[in-house]
């Protein structure tokens, strides 16, 4: 089931002709005949646009001019600065969900078209792997889930979230002139502290996934000072590494459009000619000793990267090189 057909709303059709003239003026009476609707009418869905936190300013026979945009979450904003490729995703904005990979699960199961995303501004129940709990405020980061039917065999998706972390790292890096790591198999990272994590998770049917859904959560604008005491010095933002607060519906546009490609790459099989010199560009485990948890079983040595299946190598202190296809990494202090 594809994503039914984008419908433009009014409020929609205005914010985009201000945009497009966003260094003068547009008049009313353009709006009101691009519209079909009266002056009056146009005055109305503009409005609407101040209640969501967007600011204009009105000069007679000029006509209307974009001074102000919300810095929240927004969800008009995101679809507009996407262009064209925000008519082949629907785009869910909520104020606040437990989890932006649940609601969408759920949604996928109601037979909701895909694709679409879940943004929130606030999770109650964020996690990441292992079921461990993410920090979700509403303090200007991003909560993000997508959601696909990919119909692809399960072996396939063992370098899935692998793959996905590169291009959002790929995306960071050209947007905040700012280079990340990457933790294998799922941390963001800016030195030494986390930014963000990633989660898929799927429904198989039979030889088939049937569902598939990548989360993120990304520090883009959390202050220093709005870190619980217990992540202080483990968690950083995008906009304290970078010294200034980033355009969250801007980004936000950005990375969905980033995720659609790479998501579209993957599916086709045209990723692994470049999937293994992206890795190793941030990569931040390699030739580092590190300590891997696998169960109750910790095994210990230097990370020598990943294979073509995504699995983490180790050499221990004898010289032997193991492959893990899952646990929790720890990097060795003072490496």
């Amino acid at each position: 089931m594809s994503a039914p057909p984008f419908s433009p709303s009014p409020e929609f059709v205005i914010l985009c002709e201000l945009l497009e003239h966003e260094s003068g003026f547009v008049s009313g009476t353009a709006l009101a005949e691009k519209l079909g609707v009266s002056r009056v009418a146009v005055w109305q869905h503009m409005e609407k646009l101040r209640d969501q936190g967007f600011g204009f300013e009105a000069v007679r026979s000029r006509g209307y001019r974009l001074i102000r945009r919300p810095a929240i979450l927004n969800a008009g904003l995101v679809v507009a600065h996407l262009g064209p490729r925000g008519r082949s995703i629907r785009i869910v904005c909520l104020n606040e969900v437990d989890s932006t990979n649940d609601e969408a699960a759920r949604r996928l199961a109601a037979g909701e078209p895909a694709p679409f995303v879940v943004l929130a501004r606030r999770q109650t129940r964020g996690r990441g792997r292992l079921g461990r709990a993410w920090h979700s405020a509403d303090n200007g980061n991003l909560y993000a889930s997508f959601a696909f039917r990919p119909r692809i065999e399960p072996g396939r998706m063992q370098t899935f979230t692998l793959w996905m972390g590169v291009n959002i790292c790929e995306l960071v890096a050209n947007f905040c002139s700012a280079r990340p790591g990457l933790k294998w198999p799922n941390d963001l990272i800016f030195d030494g502290r986390k930014a963000g994590g990633m989660l898929t998770e799927a429904r198989i049917d039979a030889d088939q996934i049937r569902d598939l859904v990548f989360g993120l959560g990304l520090n883009v604008n959390s202050p220093a000072s709005a870190w619980p005491a217990e992540l202080a010095r483990r968690a950083i933002s995008l906009a304290e590494h970078a010294g200034e607060p980033l355009d969250l519906n801007r980004f936000t546009a950005a990375l969905i459009g980033r995720v659609l490609l790479a998501y579209g790459r993957f599916v086709e099989g045209d990723y692994r000619d470049t999937f293994a010199d992206l890795w190793h560009r941030y990569d931040v485990l390699r030739g580092c000793p590190v300590t891997l948890l696998e169960g109750t079983h910790r095994h210990s040595g230097t990370a020598l990267g990943i294979d073509d299946e995504g699995c983490l190598l180790i050499r221990d202190a004898r010289g032997k090189s193991h492959r893990f296809r899952a646990g929790e990494v720890t990097m060795e202090k003072g490496s």
